[in-house]
């Protein structure tokens, strides 16, 4: 074979492989060339952005419209001309809201970018979320300076009558019946203003995690890119076999689920290997069950307990405040599911979560 046909041959070859990884990525994406062409998109990308095949090779200023965000262009002749990736959380005109990432696109030969990658990962739901947290912690603050302000007078006069019925004789019943009449006022007082409170509190603003149809790839993607630098720095390989990908469910409680345990089983892998992830999703009769197995450290069977305690620590040395499998099986239980445990020391561990399908029945799990 000539020079010429093997670097033709490569050229497809390298072609084959980036087509095969646009074709089957579940995020969207696209790629533009130097000259501001649409030259790819990922599947996903065409649903989100109402693109098509007849949108190929079109400049990107005739349907920059598609992605309802005007500074597109300039964001991607901004990476050209910087050779940097951009990375930013945009807002489009149909108010939903994305991470997005453009990256440029080097050709080795002369080192020079010859068009830019662009990814959308969808973070509506996690703004929406963050607002809500941000309301919560205001309410708690206005709570807490309520209490500190409303409370304090009758709590003074509270302490200031104790302290004078340890003076006063039982015999000066006036003194007596006057201190206890304090006593009393002060206690009715807190007492309706810690009613008042709570059911204000009730009735203004209760803190929600909205259930909604998710796709569970998604969320396993937000997680992978969350938990990058620690996959990265642990050389970790996460693997998923996704049978059922719709779950009715918390996106933000889902999310914590997910990136708990995978965060876990990097934490906790095995000293002489990386770490090795498999992520599966099927169906079992009236649950859609979500298994996360890895290669680590393993668990003494003795402990299958214990590691869902609030605080508990599997390893001392390990970072970590010992309430993230607490906070999976809090979640997955008081949505009328069940979390399983199966590991063997210096073998690796599988969590199976058991999460009711939308039509199931509402009867307890063993």
């Amino acid at each position: 074979m000539s020079d010429q046909n093997q670097q033709i041959q490569e050229l497809k070859e390298h072609n084959d492989e980036l087509e095969n990884y646009f074709r089957n990525t579940i995020i969207p994406q696209l790629f533009v060339d130097g000259e501001l062409k649409l030259q790819k998109f990922t599947p996903p990308a065409m649903k989100q952005f109402s693109l098509s095949a007849t949108d190929l090779g079109r400049p990107i200023h005739d349907i920059k419209d598609n992605f309802r965000f005007p500074s597109i262009v300039d964001n991607i002749q901004q990476v050209i001309s910087s050779n940097e990736i951009l990375e930013k959380e945009i807002q489009t005109t149909d108010l939903r809201w994305y991470q997005m990432n453009i990256i440029p696109y080097i050709k080795m030969k002369d080192n020079r970018t010859n068009g830019v990658i662009i990814t959308f990962v969808e973070i509506t739901m996690r703004i929406k979320d963050l607002k809500e947290q941000e309301k919560l912690l205001a309410d708690y603050e206005i709570l807490l300076d309520t209490i500190s302000h409303d409370i304090k007078n009758p709590l003074t006069n509270l302490v200031m009558a104790i302290e004078l019925f340890k003076r006063v004789s039982p015999n000066d019943e006036k003194k007596f019946n006057s201190l206890l009449k304090i006593v009393d006022s002060a206690l009715s007082k807190m007492h309706t203003l810690i009613n008042e409170l709570t059911e204000e509190r009730k009735n203004e603003y209760k803190y929600k995690a909205e259930e909604e149809l998710l796709n569970f790839e998604h969320i396993l993607e937000d997680v992978r890119l969350t938990l990058n630098d620690n996959i990265t720095a642990a050389n970790a390989t996460i693997t998923s076999e996704i049978n059922i990908s719709e779950i009715t469910f918390s996106r933000r409680k889902l999310r914590t689920v997910i990136y708990n345990l995978i965060n876990n089983a990097i934490k906790f892998k095995a000293a002489e290997r990386p770490p090795i992830i498999a992520v599966t999703t099927h169906r079992e009769g009236e649950f859609v069950v979500i298994s996360v197995k890895d290669n680590g450290m393993g668990v003494d069977e003795t402990k299958f307990e214990s590691i869902f305690s609030k605080y508990y620590r599997l390893e001392n040395e390990i970072e970590g405040s010992g309430i993230g499998l607490y906070l999976v099986k809090e979640i997955v239980t008081n949505a009328g599911g069940k979390v399983m445990v199966e590991s063997q020391l210096d073998q690796g561990t599988e969590f199976k979560i058991y999460l009711k399908t939308e039509h199931a029945a509402s009867s307890p799990i063993s």
